[in-house]
């Protein structure tokens, strides 16, 4: 083996190459172990010692089924005995038998209990009692046969509910006694009003009562199976007593009122004293409530007072929520919030103690009352901005259609009018915005209510849509008493607290320092810089990205937008009654939506520009129904449209500009479609409707596109001129395309000579040089095929001389076709005065010299194509 080194020399490098690699291997070694540790760690964490198999159900389980079916199958030997073989047996065997049984069963889990075995003495307790139930029954069926069942019923459920709550007290370590003593405990007054013949009234009274009785036992009972019985009896019973006195208070408020008002003090007292059930139980209170006083109201109003009544009084309930919870002697108004009312005012709501979950449920029923208040008011609503887009009469036949809600009552307006007043008067920005909703649909229900005549709707109309777009532009003043939020970076965000100089500040927490010890998530790295130091990186940690919050002004601004234009709508759809109110409303409307565009933002800028482009548009068919100007007429006065937005578009903002513009074009169509049954003035309108593009594209950033519309306007008003003339020359409708094409591709050629000529020249040539082929092959005359032959042969020419592709291969593919069509006649002839025999012997020889010079043939037409496809 022959070595540039020495063999020491080489030894040493020999020896030093192997300890590096000794180092990086001992260094991979430690890098693997930690990763190891780190996949690993959570199961080995994890690993426990190996369990025994678990089974399929506990002792505990099986115990408690083995004795519900024990206690299952006595019951029903007792219940058998008791029914079947109570005959065969005296009076005193009877009273021994179920007297000892009885008292065997009670008596038994005492002893039970004492050796631990609760669950078997609670099962032969539930046997007891049902023993217990037995012997009422058959006491009533050997003592007492001629007692009134019902009454007997609701004695022996008061008895038997008292003893079993004697029972369960004694044995506190039973669980089913007591909550059985209180299913029992619903028995004994409902049942001793039916055995007393008492009505739908005295029934609810009873199950209010017992109710009550639950209540108590819900509040003072520790045992959770107690107070969950409890609270479904008295749900149960009071949710029935509380609709007796809802149906009672409709058809005799004076007998209803008094049995919903005792409920509501029971359903107040458990809210007041268990705030668990505080929010629901305060809202059935204040539901109650409001149909108690309601009903009363309603008996002595006239009918269509009724539903107001039924508003003020959830108003009154949901003004409960500005109470503040307070102890006696102090005021609430130290607190944020505490006892301010709208306004800024502070009320003095010393030694009022509601809690916050009774305050929440009265305000949730106060508001749901007035919440379907307003959706009973909500059919004039409806009438008035829908009725007149149902036209039922001509336009402008001076006809007005009757309202279809002129029979509702007009107290619908006073709903929406206190209701409005009551979410004004709150600082917040939900209530704000429905207070604004609320307006809106005041001033669009007062016509239908109040039965006014057409011209003040018509002005109350544009009078509410101007009001709403002016908040629209101007939310400022709808905004002002709004609480704000404090944003992150220090703005104002959406309403719901204060954040002025009395607002607290949230405590701020100093960074602390990054643990150095392990992580409780997994196991620690190692330190770095050692051998299994992890790989360099680092995660940095991302930043929570705050949703967005709308301003206040501008959520009011939007609701106040989409009302305004639903009242324009509307208000324009009720003028077509009349025509000089057509002009006057669309005049309105048009300087309305032009003042929107001009001094709004965001997007309503943009869609009031449309709306004064249709609204314009519209002014421009009502003067040609007004003038009696045919339809052809109409369309040339519907380009002035577009050529207005074409003016403004050069001023106007970006965005607006291109809604404008978007919007006049359709409108230039619409003309178009209008104009399409006279072709003369069809050609008037394509050639005006180039002239609003060619005018647009003197803009640079329209240039492109507005030039390529104008060219195309053009051209199509020149074919339907050429049209209405009955020219048939395809020439006369080519050219005109060919020519500017030709000069389009000259000049893009002269700027980049790189450019195809397919797509300099082709499209040019090919919308003539095809046209006149066609029509070269029917044509019987010898004009138009010598023209066109002597224009394809100078095209080839030109292709040729200066290597273009596309007019050498058009200009021969058309020279060759014509000439073809020309030398047709005459080939036919002389191959008729041929012998026949002379084709087949003239194809032969072609074969044998195509044959013998193939080789040369096919370098020649590779050559060719080479040649061509160099060309541009």
């Amino acid at each position: 083996m022959d070595n540039s080194l020495p063999p020491a020399d080489e030894l040493v490098l020999v020896d030093r190459e192997l300890a590096q690699l000794d180092a990086r291997r001992s260094q991979l070694l430690a890098r693997r172990a930690w990763l190891i540790r780190v996949l690993h760690a959570p199961a080995a964490s994890a690993a426990l010692p190996p369990r025994p198999p678990v089974a399929d159900s506990t002792p505990r389980g099986a115990q408690n089924v083995l004795l519900t079916l024990g206690g299952t199958l006595l019951t029903i030997a007792a219940i058998a005995f008791t029914l079947v073989s109570w005959g065969s047996m005296g009076i005193g065997g009877r009273a021994a038998v179920l007297s000892a049984v009885t008292a065997a069963a009670l008596l038994a889990p005492v002893a039970l209990l004492r050796r631990s075995l609760v669950s078997t003495a609670e099962a032969v307790a539930a046997l007891g009692m049902v023993l217990m139930v037995l012997d009422a029954f058959a006491l009533h069926r050997v003592a007492l046969p001629e007692t009134d069942g019902l009454g007997y019923a609701a004695v022996a459920a008061a008895v038997l509910a008292a003893a079993w709550t004697a029972y369960g007290s004694a044995l506190s370590r039973l669980r089913v006694p007591l909550p059985v003593a209180v299913v029992a405990g619903q028995l004994p007054l409902p049942l001793g009003v039916l055995a007393a013949g008492g009505g739908s009234t005295v029934f609810a009274w009873a199950a209010l009562l017992t109710a009550a009785a639950d209540g108590a036992a819900v509040l003072w009972a520790r045992p959770a199976p107690v107070r969950i019985t409890a609270v479904t009896g008295a749900v149960a019973l009071g949710g029935w007593a509380l609709l007796t006195g809802g149906l009672l208070s409709l058809t005799s408020p004076w007998d209803g009122a008094p049995l919903l008002l005792a409920g509501v003090a029971v359903t107040l007292y458990l809210a007041w004293r268990r705030p668990s059930l505080a929010v629901a139980a305060s809202a059935v209170a204040g539901l109650a409530a409001v149909t108690a006083v309601g009903g009363l109201l309603r008996a002595v109003v006239p009918a269509d007072w009724a539903v107001p009544g039924y508003v003020l009084c959830g108003l009154a309930a949901a003004s409960v929520w500005w109470l503040r919870a307070g102890t006696a002697g102090t005021t609430s108004a130290s607190t944020p919030e505490a006892g301010t009312r709208p306004g800024g005012s502070t009320a003095d709501t010393s030694g009022a103690r509601l809690p916050a979950g009774v305050r929440l449920g009265l305000a949730c029923a106060g508001a749901a009352t007035a919440a379907l208040g307003v959706v009973w008011a909500l059919p004039p609503v409806a009438a008035g901005l829908l009725g007149p887009l149902a036209r039922t009469t001509e336009v402008w036949s001076g006809e007005h259609a009757e309202h279809a809600s002129a029979w509702y009552p007009g107290t619908a307006a006073l709903v929406l009018a206190v209701t409005a007043a009551a979410l004004a008067s709150l600082p917040r920005l939900w209530a704000r915005c429905g207070a604004l909703a609320l307006v809106w649909a005041l001033l669009t229900a007062l016509p239908v209510s109040l039965g006014l005549p057409f011209a003040a709707t018509l002005a109350l109309q544009l009078l509410t849509s101007a009001a709403a777009l002016c908040i629209a532009v101007r939310p400022g003043p709808a905004t002002r008493g709004l609480r704000t939020t404090a944003a992150p970076g220090g703005r104002s965000g959406a309403p719901g607290t204060d954040s002025g100089p009395g607002a607290p500040t949230p405590p701020v927490t100093a960074p602390s320092a990054a643990p150095s010890g392990p992580s409780a998530d997994g196991p620690s790295a190692p330190p770095a810089g050692g051998p299994g130091a992890p790989w360099p990186g680092w995660a940095p940690v991302r930043p929570r990205t705050q949703a967005p919050v709308a301003a206040p002004g501008t959520v009011l601004g939007w609701s106040a937008y989409a009302g305004g234009l639903a009242s324009a709508v509307s208000a324009v759809a009720l003028s077509l009654d009349v025509r000089v109110a057509t002009f006057l409303a669309l005049g309105v409307v048009l300087g309305l939506c032009s003042a929107v565009a001009v001094l709004g933002v965001d997007a309503r800028r943009v869609v009031s520009a449309c709306g004064a482009v249709l609204t314009a548009t519209g002014l421009v068919f009502a003067v040609a129904a007004a003038g009696g100007f045919e339809d052809h007429w109409t369309a040339l006065g519907l380009l002035l449209v577009p050529a207005a937005t074409a003016a403004l578009g050069a001023r106007a903002p970006r965005p607006v500009a291109l809604a404008i513009e978007i919007t006049g074009g359709a409108v230039g169509l619409l003309a178009l479609g209008i104009a399409a049954s006279r072709p003369a003035f069809l050609a008037l309108a394509l050639a005006l409707g180039g002239v609003i593009a060619a005018a647009t594209a003197v803009r640079p950033e329209r240039r492109r596109f507005a030039a390529w519309t104008a060219a195309a306007l053009f051209l199509s008003a020149t074919w339907v001129r050429l049209a209405v003339w009955d020219v048939t020359t395809p020439e006369a409708y080519t050219l005109p395309v060919t020519v500017p094409a030709l000069v389009v591709g000259f000049l893009r050629r002269r700027r980049d000579p790189e450019a195809s000529s397919w797509t300099a020249y082709g499209p040019g040539l090919a919308a003539t040089l095809l046209p006149s082929l066609f029509a070269a092959w029917t044509d019987p005359e010898w004009v138009r095929p010598l023209v066109l032959g002597v224009a394809a042969l100078v095209v080839t020419l030109l292709g040729a001389r200066f290597r273009l592709q596309a007019l050498l291969v058009l200009g021969g593919t058309v020279l060759a076709l014509d000439g073809l069509h020309e030398l047709a006649p005459y080939v036919v002839q002389a191959v008729g005065a041929l012998p026949r025999w002379l084709p087949p012997a003239l194809a032969g020889l072609l074969l044998l010299a195509v044959g013998a010079t193939y080789e040369q043939r096919l370098r020649d037409a590779r050559r060719l194509r080479d040649r061509v496809a160099r060309m541009r």
